[in-house]
């Protein structure tokens, strides 16, 4: 039967005579029709229940691949470069040393206290008071604070921070307050400053935990 046949056969078909029960008695043009709808109703519910899945699985699997091959990228050029690594860890660690010999011991502290002294002095301050505060414990350090009072000039007070400053240990200042020390016409000519220096020693104990 030929296409035009076909179209011919099935423009007289009337649907209300065909039987659900007798599928075998349709004409061929019907079945032909159905038939391809059901291919195409299983072809849909086949994507929708099993490719569509199947679909999501591989867009995961090409995921990981992307996540494997940089991950291989950085691990292949951090094999290639282990011993420049092995070089510039052991420079950090020399680095590391040095600032460690800055940090004074206990035993220290009164040394430090008596520069801290004798660099005021030297400025020309007047000392009000020099104090240790309590210890504050960090991780890898403890600060040890040292609350400074001083009376002088401007200059003086100028050079005896950039004096504490230079230091051989490490001392950090802050929490600067510098008011008038005189009453009068001169008020200005003295002043009074108040200062936290901080030094710091190795915190043996923070490095075992």
């Amino acid at each position: 039967m030929s296409l035009s046949e076909s179209l011919a056969a099935l423009r007289k078909v009337d649907l209300s005579e065909l039987d659900a029960n007798n599928l075998g008695a349709w004409p061929a043009p019907v079945k032909i029709i159905v038939c391809v709808l059901i291919l195409l109703i299983g072809l849909g519910l086949g994507y929708n229940f099993y490719l569509k899945d199947l679909e999501s699985v591989l867009d995961q699997r090409r995921s990981e691949e992307v996540a494997l091959k940089d991950q291989f990228k950085t691990k292949a050029f951090q094999a290639a470069n282990l011993e420049a690594y092995k070089i510039q860890m052991k420079e950090m660690e020399e680095s590391f040393g040095t600032l460690l010999r800055q940090l004074p011991s206990d035993t220290e502290v009164p040394g430090l206290l008596e520069d801290i002294t004798r660099t005021g002095l030297g400025s020309g301050l007047e000392f009000e008071e020099i104090k240790l505060e309590p210890e504050v414990i960090q991780q890898f350090y403890i600060e040890l604070p040292i609350q400074i009072k001083v009376v002088g000039g401007y200059h003086d007070l100028a050079t005896f921070v950039s004096g504490v400053a230079s230091l051989p240990r490490i001392v950090t200042l802050h929490d600067f307050s510098v008011v008038s020390a005189d009453e009068g016409e001169n008020s200005t000519s003295r002043l009074r400053m108040s200062i936290l220096a901080k030094t710091y020693r190795y915190n043996d104990e923070g490095m075992k935990k």
